[in-house]
């Protein structure tokens, strides 16, 4: 990694790999772009600006490798050079020495000595590479908060296509700049966007508004005016029949106003958005879109007439099938909803008929987590339950009994071994002592 090193002169550095023997002064370094930074309009640098508090806000990617110490692998913000060339961050190279070594981190050389010299050109190199890019940051926050403003005053008056082109560079702007969502939120922008919405508003304008508001941090208020109905209702008809994207950013608009604390069940009481969320689920095209529509259907299965509705349409069938292609994440949601279903005889039933139930759930016991395990546990002993005779030996047969026995001799939760031990009773009902006991065997499970 190329290195600057002190010279005798007084604001020169040398860089190694700039030429042979080159000595660079500041402007020289920073006007010819040597460390990859340059001068974007030569502005006046601020020399009140804060080096830590810049560094941090700016959160950069492609800074210089020559202001990174060898040590944190951090931007320097106090450089200082040993006897041998190389320069480190103040604080890492004292930590390093009183590690007890003696040598020089990046090339083991032995010290002869310990004095540390600061690297006053280097820090300059820095603070004013570092001061022009937050400069200019904040130029091109100033012109986006500018800009979010204006297009706020363009949408209380502009109509058919125009509003549409408003809002489409509103939303390229929010998802783009922090600032710029900050703004919206405080010049009341959340009213304006969602006053937009309604029975009458066309999906153009409804996809691009939803878009903008599953950006931004809404408060209790702003939520509360998504909850009428009529809105509800046009989020759950582009949840159907939106672009992928749309159909992902009304799921998740959803959840975030279900987890509400004034939200009303009969809103999501609805045969259409069920179907909806299905859709997503079982798109095999756009997987993405599995983890925010289970996202949703988990806080919205703890209601009684959602639950219902999922079984009248045959939910649990298609959620049961898709559990061996989940990831971890996904996997754990489905299980969650699978298990609130099981709390209605109905959906036990549907739940129990379902020809791969038993065999997908048996299968989850301690491969994937604690929770899955708990899921699948509270779902088996719900079908065992309702049906011992039917289910019960069908579960032992792929492994059921060898795999309770793994997690009461695990060291997870003790209410977890209690009802493993519980269905493991329940499944012994059916067979003999010598009979059960073959069945626990664990090479079945192993393999």
């Amino acid at each position: 990694m190329p290195m600057y090193q002190p010279l005798k002169r007084d604001g020169l550095i040398g860089f190694e790999g700039g030429g042979d023997g080159q000595v660079l002064d500041l402007d020289t370094a920073v006007k010819d772009g040597v460390l990859g930074g340059g001068v974007n309009g030569g502005g006046v640098v601020d020399e009140k600006l804060d080096l830590k508090k810049m560094i941090k806000e700016l959160d950069l990617q492609d800074i210089p490798s020559v202001f990174i110490c060898p040590i944190s692998l951090e931007p320097m913000q106090d450089p200082v050079t040993l006897c041998t060339g190389q320069t480190y961050e103040r604080s890492n190279i004292h930590k390093w020495f009183n590690l007890g070594h003696l040598t020089c981190p990046t090339t083991m050389q032995e010290l002869w000595d310990d004095t540390v010299t600061p690297n006053k050109t280097l820090h300059h190199l820095i603070y004013t590479w570092f001061s022009q890019k937050y400069v200019l940051m904040k130029k091109r926050s100033e012109d986006v908060q500018g800009r979010a403003i204006e297009i706020l005053g363009t949408l209380k008056k502009a109509k058919g296509q125009a509003r549409v082109h408003a809002l489409s560079e509103l939303k390229q702007i929010v998802v783009a700049h922090l600032m710029a969502r900050k703004t919206v939120v405080e010049e009341g922008g959340v009213s304006v966007i969602s006053s937009l919405l309604g029975p009458f508003t066309s999906h153009a304008v409804g996809s691009e508004v939803v878009a903008i508001l599953v950006s931004l941090d809404l408060d209790s208020d702003s939520k509360s005016g998504l909850m009428q109905p009529a809105k509800v209702s046009l989020i759950v008809d582009m949840l159907n029949d939106g672009s992928n994207e749309t159909k992902i950013n009304c799921a998740r608009l959803i959840r975030g106003l279900v987890e509400e604390k004034g939200f009303r069940a009969e809103l999501v009481s609805s045969h259409s958005l069920l179907v909806g969320l299905m859709r997503l689920v079982k798109d095999k095209r756009h997987r993405n879109g599995v983890s925010p529509a289970l996202g949703l259907l988990k806080p919205i299965s703890v209601h009684k007439q959602v639950r219902n509705l999922m079984v009248s349409i045959g939910a649990v069938p298609q959620l049961v099938d898709i559990l061996p292609s989940l990831d971890p994440e996904c996997l754990e949601l489905a299980l969650f909803v699978l298990d609130a279903l099981c709390s209605d005889m109905e959906g036990r039933v549907a739940v129990k008929d379902s020809a791969n139930t038993i065999p997908y759930t048996v299968k989850v016991l301690m491969r994937v987590s604690e929770n899955c395990t708990n899921y699948a546990l509270s779902i088996l002993w719900s079908v065992c339950k309702l049906a011992p005779e039917e289910c019960s030996p069908l579960a032992v047969e792929v492994g059921l009994a060898a795999k309770l026995l793994l997690v009461i001799q695990s060291g997870c939760d003790p209410a977890l071994k209690q009802r493993s031990a519980e269905l493991l009773k329940l499944c012994s009902l059916h067979y003999s002592d010598t009979m059960f006991i073959s069945k626990c065997k664990l090479t079945r499970t192993i393999q």
